[in-house]
């Protein structure tokens, strides 16, 4: 049984992430303010004795009693839609580089292995479809839009300097559109906004011309490679 740390533990993702890995019979320690996450995302795990949960902001520090070696940290703490960064710009900043460095330095230490959740978005608007990971971006370091974009990508350099230092055991994901049940029907995500407004009877509202491309991932697919990455050597 592995111990593991989930920070962003009751948000869409990290409560499926939650789940999946109790089921796979580890012992799970999930961190959330609740900034954007739901606790009815994790109520009915509040009984399982291999959950143990505490309501903090990881951006100021691990929870005194959550303070321990584990064998893997999943960070996905993070607002992820754009209503929800543009709102809490400062918590979006925060979260995503001082968290993601005391989790760095929690696991320089204790050792184990460190997961950060990247997105699409470090690509900017980007120039390239689809996207390598090999190609740069298109980004504006100073637009609305760069409190999340930013920061994220600042998270990444984090990483990647432990990793070549060889003080932390690390791996970044980039995760691009996801949906599946307890996607928040308000994210302003063309999935969320489709289902919404079909189920209220409105019509479907497309911005621009239409000719947008979006790549789609299904949650419980997005959660299987998640936790691959975690258990491969790759960074």
């Amino acid at each position: 049984m592995a111990k593991i740390l989930v920070t962003g533990a009751a948000g869409f993702l990290g409560s499926h992430l939650v789940d999946e890995l109790i089921k796979q019979g580890n012992s799970i320690f999930g961190v959330d303010n609740f900034c954007t996450g739901n606790d009815l995302n994790i109520a009915h795990l509040k009984e399982n004795k291999n959950f143990r949960f505490s309501k903090s902001d990881i951006s100021n520090g691990i929870p005194e009693d959550f303070v321990q070696e584990y064998d893997q940290i999943f960070h996905l703490a993070s607002p992820a839609s754009p209503p929800g960064y543009l709102a809490l710009p400062k918590e979006t900043m925060a979260v995503n580089t001082t968290a993601t460095q005391i989790l760095l330095d929690h696991v320089q230490k204790t050792g184990g292995r460190m997961l950060f959740a990247s997105t699409s978005e470090i690509y900017g608007d980007p120039l390239e479809h689809p996207q390598k990971e090999t190609y740069w971006g298109n980004v504006n370091p100073i637009g609305p839009r760069s409190v999340y974009d930013e920061a994220k990508r600042f998270g990444e350099s984090l990483l990647s300097l432990y990793s070549r230092e060889n003080w932390a055991n690390v791996a970044i994901i980039r995760i691009f559109n996801t949906y599946g049940p307890r996607l928040d029907p308000e994210d302003g995500r063309v999935v969320s906004s489709f289902v919404r407004d079909a189920l209220k009877g409105k019509s479907l509202q497309i911005f621009g011309d239409g000719t947008q491309t979006r790549s789609f991932c299904y949650v419980s697919d997005l959660i299987s490679g998640i936790i691959s990455m975690m258990n491969s050597d790759l960074v």
